[in-house]
Formats: C-alpha cells, sequence, structure tokens
C-alpha cells in the first residue's frame, strides 16, 4: 500500500492548531492555510531528483545542484483546495495548475464531476493533487481516478487533515499514490465531517455558509 507521511514539524503543527480554532477569521485562516501548505510543500518535493550544474559566483566557479527538469502540476479540488495553491506557488513558481470539480450524486451518492481544466502537458507532470480535508475519501479517490484516465501516472495526494476512513478508502482505490497529511484525525461523525477537523473549509476561507 502506499505511504501516508504525517508531517509533524513544529511550524505546521502550531500554524494547524491556530486554523483548528473557531475564533480564527477568514483572512487569518486563509493565511495559515497558505502558510501550512507552503510548508508541507517541503515535504511532498523532497524526492525530487537533482543534476549538477556549474556555476560562476563572485569569487569561483563550482559545481551545484539544481532539480532535474521536472515539471510539476498543481490539482486543486475546488473549491476549497483553491485556498493551498498560492502557498504551494511560493515554492514551486514554474508549477502549472489545473481545477478539478465534484458534486456528490444525490441519488447515486458518488462523486461526478462537473468541471475540469487541466494543462495540455498533464501526463507528462508530477501531480500533486491538494484539498484541505480528506474525509470520506470520495472526492480524492475519484479526482485520482479522473486524472489517470487522462493519462497521469505520477500523482501525490496532500491534505491538511484527514479521517482514518478517508485513507483507507483512497490507499485501497489508488495504492499507488502517496499521502502528505499535517493530522490524521480520531474519525468521521454521522454527518461526514472529521472529528475533531476545522469545520468547513471552504466556508472558512471565503466567509460563506
Amino acid at each position: 500500500m502506499a505511504q501516508v507521511h504525517v508531517l509533524d514539524h513544529p511550524l505546521i503543527q502550531h500554524k494547524l492548531s491556530l486554523i483548528r480554532d473557531e475564533e480564527t477569521g477568514s483572512k487569518d485562516f486563509r493565511e495559515l492555510v497558505e502558510e501550512v501548505a507552503m510548508l508541507m510543500a517541503y515535504e511532498v518535493t523532497r524526492d525530487f531528483p537533482l543534476e549538477e550544474i556549474e556555476v560562476k559566483t563572485p569569487v569561483a566557479t563550482t559545481k551545484t545542484k539544481v532539480i532535474a527538469g521536472r515539471k510539476v502540476g498543481l490539482v486543486p479540488i475546488l473549491r476549497a483546495g483553491l485556498g493551498m495553491v498560492d502557498g504551494m506557488l511560493k515554492l514551486i513558481p514554474t508549477a502549472k495548475v489545473g481545477h478539478i470539480g465534484l458534486y456528490r450524486d444525490p441519488e447515486t451518492l458518488k462523486p461526478v464531476e462537473y468541471y475540469c481544466k487541466l494543462p495540455t502537458d498533464i501526463e507528462e507532470r508530477e501531480l500533486i493533487v491538494i484539498d484541505p480535508m480528506l474525509a470520506t475519501g470520495g472526492s480524492a479517490s475519484a479526482a485520482i481516478t479522473f486524472l489517470k484516465e487522462r493519462g497521469v501516472r505520477n500523482i501525490k495526494l496532500m491534505c491538511l487533515i484527514a479521517a482514518p476512513e478517508g485513507i483507507e478508502a483512497v490507499r485501497s482505490a489508488h495504492n499507488d499514490v502517496e499521502i502528505f497529511v499535517a493530522a490524521v484525525d480520531e474519525k468521521l461523525n454521522y454527518h461526514g465531517y472529521i472529528v475533531p477537523g476545522l469545520g468547513d473549509a471552504g466556508d472558512r476561507l471565503f466567509g460563506t455558509k
């Protein structure tokens, strides 16, 4: 089964505590989500290959390393995933950004794609699917399936908080996709919300109800 990485860096955990706090308003919430996404991006990109180049410094010529030409794509799941994009782009400014929108069919309860806009060379890129919450895992699993159907083979999933049920659902459906989270919470409640979680990430990001 694919690995699950829990990123327990003190800065991530500190900011995640502030994100969870119900007293944190939308402005601070957005800024904190962006900051945590940027911090998490360090770990998600840890295995990117390097190549050696030669650089002339003001003192001498030296050999040093750069990322070995890997193409990266970010795919937020609408709408809450949008809150994590800017933080990641600060570290990976050349990444292209696609978008996937999903809704749950009221009869079948299965995710249905209502919007999908991806870079034309998406199959050549290493994709990072981003969504703050991994609850039931239905949306994330469906998004990954849609990407694979379009020829993508290198996919990682990055979320702030996950429920054990969501992790299991994604691992069962896509055992080749690594999962990166800042915390694994206790469970889902009967409404499908993560407990203790942080509430509805989209509403808190954009000030809606």
